[in-house]
């Protein structure tokens, strides 16, 4: 430890790193103590706090994040980035190592061959030194940067002892072919007065890719600091305890960032991040595990509305439990044909009513998803064919219908007002059917008897009979019911049920992948195999094709010959049922 410390300064016990958050007493114990802050929250005890008296405040809110440590505690040595470097890729490595298997020596080559390509420093492109113990990036007698490892295109600096982000920025002024810096974990002071970022801009102007991940800054901080890359297009700014996004100046940022990654923050409305709208070039939006339940968070009624840029959003493993956030999305993003919703309640249980009837719930929530959104292209990294769409509409349609059934006449407004695309289906693909069953005392009459809808084609003319016919009777009585009705021998009919509702001739597949990021030029470059650029598919719009073939059919069932009661053969008191001759 070195002999004066200073709060604020980073410190290294045994591979732990910390920051000096006090220095002095502590009430009821002798001698001068050091109150520190963890990086990793899990080795502290407290938050700063003793025996009911605060003695400093932690930037993490993890209750376990602080300890009391003496000053006379042996710390680790800092280290200089070039001495760093040496280190791990230049550091003296045995040609040979011996390796005991069951007692048995054996020698493993190849390790001088591996130490000579490492050893090229100079040659270096790919550089990881985190968790190194760098506080500077030159020390006395090391060689310059720019002679050491001049051809880094990508560098980790994370979690080491950075006080000032001004030593980041004189490493990366001898690096001219810096295009991606990692500064996770590292915990920066006063980052808005650091006179090392004044006149940062030549240094860090190429670098394209930036991880600030963990490190505790504020908002404002963090959008200062970015704006100093004059030509960022990726910002990773996960796990940094951010609960809302308050309005700042984005400078070059609106014009050149692509992507922006808000992973495992707090936020639990879209309305949290509504002024993200002035980044006019953002495509790509990360906000997996979050706590996002809602798009509105109460102070409003109004819908946040994002730039149109944004194509690809994600939403995995949040909180969402209604499909009217699902509704609302094409409003708060209107160029939205990417995402990913998996893992929120409603996608693990779209429909408590009729759930798994006859699929799976993952099935269910694709098609509410797909039914919903109608210019989405990609759902959960999987690409949605015509053919899925129209599945999936189809079937979205007809459980609209379901619900309707269950509801009066007097509500079927209100159950409607509930789908948006309501309307629009219908136009695609007719009403659905709504059979909607009368409430009958059992012990009348009337509840033991289906009312039979007969339909027999004949010299290509279709003759309609309507009958009642008790549930108790069995189907060969049925069809000499029908025999009658159109003069034809009851053994040679067939007597089909058209259900009205529709069955899938071909599943579909559960979602695919669950873990990588969905990059949209890569959408892009499969959009532009299927048509020229301009074409409804490329734009995200949805479109009919002219002959639609997908994988439903209407459901029908034969009624077989048999002593079997027409109660057990039909749902309901209502039946429509075709007569063929066989």
């Amino acid at each position: 430890m070195a002999t004066d410390p200073k709060v604020g300064d980073r410190v290294s016990y045994d591979g732990a790193v910390c920051t000096i958050r006090y220095i002095g007493q502590i009430s009821g114990t002798t001698g001068s103590w050091l109150g520190v802050e963890w990086d990793d929250p899990a080795r502290g005890k407290h938050d700063g706090s003793h025996k009911g008296v605060r003695y400093f405040t932690c930037r993490s809110k993890s209750p376990t994040a602080a300890s009391f440590v003496r000053p006379t505690r042996p710390a680790e040595k800092p280290q200089s980035f070039v001495a760093a470097v040496t280190e791990k890729y230049a550091a003296d490595l045995a040609k040979t190592a011996v390796i005991k298997f069951s007692n048995k020596v054996a020698e493993e080559v190849g390790f001088d061959k591996i130490h000579r390509q490492q050893a090229q420093l100079s040659e270096l492109k790919i550089v990881i030194v985190d968790s190194s113990r760098i506080v500077s990036a030159c020390a006395e007698g090391d060689e310059p940067i720019s002679q050491t490892c001049p051809k880094i295109i990508e560098l980790d600096l994370s979690r080491n002892l950075f006080r000032e982000a001004g030593t980041v920025v004189d490493i990366c002024s001898e690096l001219s072919t810096l295009r991606s810096l990692r500064l996770n974990g590292n915990r920066f002071e006063d980052i808005s007065n650091d006179k090392g970022l004044i006149n940062s801009k030549d240094s860090l102007k190429d670098i394209k890719d930036l991880a600030l991940e963990e490190t505790f800054l504020s908002w404002e901080e963090m959008c200062y600091f970015a704006t100093k890359f004059e030509t960022l297009s990726t910002l990773s700014a996960s796990a940094n305890q951010f609960s809302f996004l308050p309005e700042t100046p984005f400078s070059t940022l609106a014009s050149t960032l692509v992507s922006l990654n808000l992973e495992f923050n707090n936020f639990t409305s879209i309305s949290d991040l509504a002024n993200l709208a002035g980044l006019t070039s953002l495509r790509n939006l990360h906000l997996k595990c979050n706590a996002i339940s809602a798009i509105t968070n109460g102070t409003s009624d109004d819908l946040p509305v994002l730039s149109t840029s944004i194509k690809y959003l994600d939403l995995s493993y949040n909180h969402v439990s209604s499909w009217a956030f699902v509704d609302a999305l094409p409003t708060c993003f209107p160029g939205l044909i990417s995402l990913r919703f998996s893992h929120n309640p409603i996608y693990n249980n779209p429909d408590p009513e009729f759930s798994a009837q006859s699929k799976s719930v993952t099935e269910e929530a694709y098609m509410f998803t797909v039914g919903r959104l109608a210019n989405l292209k990609t759902l959960n990294f999987g690409s949605i064919s015509h053919s899925d769409r129209q599945d999936a509409e189809m079937f979205y349609l007809a459980r609209i219908g379901k619900h309707l059934a269950t509801v009066p006449e007097s509500q079927e407004a209100e159950v409607i007002a509930k789908h948006k695309r309501y309307a629009e289906l219908c136009d695609l693909y007719g009403p659905p059917v709504v059979n909607r069953r009368k409430e009958i005392n059992p012990a009348f009459l009337e509840a033991r008897l289906v009312h039979v809808q007969f339909t027999f084609h004949s010299a290509g003319k279709v003759v309609e009979r309507i009958t009642r016919i008790p549930k108790s009777f069995d189907i060969y009585t049925v069809k000499g019911i029908a025999g009658n009705l159109f003069g034809s021998k009851p053994l040679g009919l067939r007597l089909i049920w058209e259900t009205g509702e529709w069955d899938p001739v071909a599943g579909f597949d559960d979602e695919v992948g669950d873990s990588s990021d969905e990059e949209m030029e890569e959408e892009e470059e499969e959009a532009g195999k299927k048509g020229e650029v301009g074409d409804a598919d490329d734009l995200g719009q949805s479109s009919q094709p002219e002959a639609r073939t997908g994988k439903w059919v209407k459901r029908e069932v034969e009624l077989p010959d048999g002593p079997r009661q027409l109660g057990f053969c039909v749902d309901g008191l209502e039946a429509k049922i075709r007569v063929e001759i066989r």
